[in-house]
């Protein structure tokens, strides 16, 4: 079996500050611990599926409990938090009590279960008498996670258990030469999902049904209909062919989970096919459907456009991030934590409410925020009011933290995540603190103590970000050398209470130059924060005339917004203070010709009290646009 290159300090002990860490105040208080109570039918579902009448769901209501408990389980995994462990127990519990006896633990009737279809229709567009499909296996596969999250963090014999229930079904179902294969089932970017739980099973209870079901699926991958068209993705044979994910045959964001499996599969079998396919189409999002604020998919799926100005759902960004976890454990490339930090600081704090009790479905590059219980009202049902595909799945974009914020390899630990923190592991079984004073990523300055239990050998690596151009760290007061930008820099020595680290990260701005829609137009960041043009902000460039009122729902509100051109040649930041409530993290002033003024904020702060916002500026004298390479993926350059 192979192994991955570096991978979650397991039982790291995190205390998260700053903003991030009251986000996840807010979503463990106002989102985790009252979500099943506000919303029953997330359970309930379960209970009366074989009940007349029975429920009219969205087809996908099957994962609502599995996205929930996967969230849950890495947010506890972060804090701690026993109120939170206490009730993830209960709910636990409840979701295995309405496991069947055949395994089945979806929200469809006995008639339907695991078909991937059901009696009627659930949108008022299906016409006609059907067969109208449904995700049921996808359903599976999210509670699978769920459950086996749970069995790693508690060792709940109950839980892995029910996880092997659902996979021995799957297999009752699909394994073999049985018909329909799980691939003739509709909806495949979604229902192929299980090789990846299937997979993570096997290396859990090395049971060679679980292993011969997944690889089976891969080989699904490339099956084509009657008329000689692909059922799925082709995720295995489009990529090794040299071609983009956006142009494989199912491009929108689901298949990230099925490929994710084809990973799992590699440290199995140790066939590099695997790996090679995994790696191409990563590279290939970054290059192509990654945009500025670290979001993935247009419209929901890949385009080979990152200028373009479709929604980008949450449930994208977030199956994008999973997606670049195990990337990073794949190959241990620093540039893949930049990535996660790009997508967490932009996308993943600007898609949910300060007080974490709602999350956006949309956070669009340009445009407005919207609560996704508005923007996706039609997922809503009875007994579940605010439960849509996105609200239950967004609190991983920060519970994610707990699998690359602190993570080990054979050589000692690699500190992926900067700001106000103290993370805690074990390493060559003595218990190392690591704790950072600073206000980043407001600011550049971070204040590293390392404190061993006793004094020990081991390396700590630290990430130097791709943008930071001229780092300086010191230890102890003297100057490190061989710091470069893009890499993990490598201190491996004997540590001590009472050593100290100082790292000045290269916080001067720095541009990406747009192009397609976004042409004439830059974005500019400081850091890893996007700089947005808000226009709550700025009300002195508000239009003048007569009265002009935004439509319900408006995406294209932006574009009204008068935005006095940048001169990227006498381009100076000055901090700002927003003495008034709601204030953004962070507000930068600066000088544009004729004598006019405009105010920047962070992008995760944009838009928060219902202004419109624009991240793609008017900019003049921008350097020229820079190709994407794997050493700058931003195609960003200093202003």
């Amino acid at each position: 079996m192979k192994k991955a290159t570096c991978e979650r300090a397991a039982k790291t002990q995190m205390q998260i500050d700053g903003f991030v860490g009251d986000y996840i105040s807010g979503i463990t208080e106002q989102w985790l611990m009252i979500a099943p109570k506000a919303n029953p039918g997330m359970l309930e579902m379960f209970r009366d599926r074989d009940n007349n009448p029975q429920r009219n769901q969205v087809p996908w209501a099957g994962e609502f409990a599995g996205k929930y408990l996967t969230s849950a389980v890495e947010i506890l995994r972060i804090t701690g938090d026993p109120e939170l462990k206490k009730w993830i127990k209960e709910f636990v519990a409840m979701l295995i009590s309405f496991q069947d006896a055949d395994g089945y633990l979806g929200p469809w009737s006995k008639t339907h279960r695991l078909t991937n279809t059901s009696a009627s229709s659930h949108f008022i567009w299906d016409e006609g008498d059907g067969p109208y499909y449904t995700w049921d296996t996808w359903g599976h596969y999210h509670i699978m996670l769920g459950l086996m999250l749970w069995h790693d963090e508690t060792r709940n014999a109950d839980a892995l258990a029910c996880a092997e229930g659902i996979a021995n079904l799957i297999c009752s179902k699909y394994l073999g030469k049985k018909k329909p294969l799980l691939v003739e089932t509709e909806s495949t970017e979604m229902n192929m999902a299980p090789v990846h739980s299937l997979s993570i099973l096997y290396r859990k209870t090395k049971n060679e049904r679980y292993l011969k079901m997944a690889v089976q699926l891969v080989d699904e991958f490339s099956a084509k209909n009657n008329k000689g068209e692909f059922l799925t993705g082709d995720y295995l044979q489009h990529p090794l062919s040299g071609k983009e994910f956006f142009e494989s045959p199912k491009p929108r964001w689901e298949s990230l989970h099925p490929i994710m499996g084809l990973v799992e599969l590699y440290y199995i079998t140790g066939e590099e096919s695997y790996k090679e396919a995994f790696e191409k189409t990563w590279w290939s999002i970054v290059k192509l459907d990654r945009h500025n604020n670290g979001g993935f998919s247009s419209g929901e799926k890949a385009t080979g456009n990152p200028y373009h100005l479709a929604a980008i759902e949450s449930c994208c960004t977030i199956a994008w991030m999973a997606m670049s976890v195990e990337m990073l454990k794949l190959g241990g490339e620093s540039i893949v934590a930049d990535e996660l930090e790009l997508s967490m600081i932009n996308s993943i704090v600007g898609m949910h409410s300060p007080t974490g009790r709602w999350a956006t479905y949309n956070t669009p590059m340009n445009g407005v925020r919207h609560a996704s219980a508005h923007s996706i009202v039609f997922q809503c049902r009875e007994g579940t009011p605010e439960l849509n595909c996105c609200s239950v799945n967004t609190p991983r974009g920060f519970g994610m933290l707990s699998a690359w914020a602190l993570m080990k390899d054979t050589e000692g630990l690699l500190l992926n995540y900067y700001g106000p923190s103290t993370l805690t592991a074990k390493i060559k079984g003595v218990t190392v603190s690591l704790e950072q004073e600073t206000t980043y990523p407001l600011n550049g300055q971070i204040n590293l103590k390392v404190k061993p239990s006793k004094a020990t050998n081991f390396a700590l690596k630290l990430r130097i970000p791709y943008w930071s151009k001229k780092t300086r760290v010191t230890l102890n007061g003297e100057k490190v050398t061989g710091v470069k930008s893009g890499s993990y820099l490598c201190i491996d020595r004997k540590w001590k209470k009472g050593d100290r680290i100082s790292i000045t990260l290269d916080m001067s701005l720095h541009g990406w130059r747009g192009e397609n829609e976004c042409k004439g137009k830059s974005s500019l960041y400081r850091g890893p924060i996007l700089l947005t043009y808000d226009h709550r902000y700025n009300p002195e460039h508000a239009k003048k005339g007569k009265d002009l009122v935004r439509k319900e729902n408006d995406q294209g509100a932006s574009d009204h917004l008068a935005i006095p051109t940048i001169d990227a040649k006498t381009l100076k930041g000055k901090p700002v203070h927003w003495d008034d409530w709601h204030a953004p993290q962070l507000l930068l002033e600066f000088k544009v010709p004729g004598g006019k003024t405009i105010r920047l904020c962070d992008f995760a702060s944009a838009g928060e009290t219902g202004t419109p916002y624009v991240t793609w500026l008017p900019v003049k004298n921008a350097p020229k646009a820079i190709p994407f390479s794997k050493e700058n993926p931003l195609r960003s350059s200093r202003l």
